[in-house]
């Protein structure tokens, strides 16, 4: 990495205090609880479901590998968001991050998932990855707007991509940001330190 983030880090949001942290191990029985709490729907825009101890213990595996790093948004205590970056720095794609989020009922529109997602979005920077993607079920207004105010634009809809727990199938919208591109047009401009957090 470029430049190491340090944690635990302290936001204030409308939702009150949320401390970020890096996830471990310890945090798996918080993790699971989160998991099982959020609305089977949320869980379709992540490629697995994190309510599922085996997947939740195959995710540890993976942050303790290096491939994924995820940030929990803790309130009071209990995980009430999940900022992960993924990448595969063994793929034809070295260069991309995947950005999982989802955040808990109780604190959305209170700019928890805004801080996670820029958060988040600072880890990738400082991983040094040039292009970022994202993606979510078409319905997710909330989280599309979120994403395209950090700049990230629409780059493909998979139809009929995820299939819920009734069978009903829903399609999935990927949202890309090319983060080399914006940092050379803001370096051009003389702006480099405008992505910088």
């Amino acid at each position: 990495m470029s430049e190491q983030r340090s944690y635990p880090r302290h936001v204030k949001t409308d939702a009150g205090d949320i401390e970020f942290r890096l996830m471990s191990r310890a945090d798996a029985p918080a993790v699971l609880a989160f998991g099982k709490a959020l609305p089977t729907h949320d869980l379709l825009f992540l490629p697995r479901n994190i309510s599922e101890p085996k997947v939740l213990s195959a995710w540890v595996k993976e942050i303790e590998r290096g491939a994924i790093t995820s940030l929990l948004a803790v309130k009071d205590g209990k995980v009430v968001g999940c900022g992960t970056l993924v990448r595969d720095p063994h793929s034809w794609s070295p260069h991309v991050g995947e950005i999982r989020m989802v955040v808990s009922l109780d604190v959305r529109g209170k700019g928890v998932g805004r801080a996670l997602s820029q958060e988040t979005f600072a880890l990738a920077l400082g991983a040094g990855l040039e292009k970022l993607s994202v993606q979510m079920t078409v319905d997710q207004q909330a989280a599309i707007a979120l994403f395209e105010s950090l700049g990230f634009k629409a780059e493909a809809l998979l139809r009929d991509h995820v299939r819920d727990v009734d069978g009903k199938t829903h399609d999935i919208v990927v949202l890309g940001h090319n983060i080399a591109q914006v940092q050379a047009q803001m370096e051009a401009y003389g702006l480099p330190g405008a992505v910088q957090h």
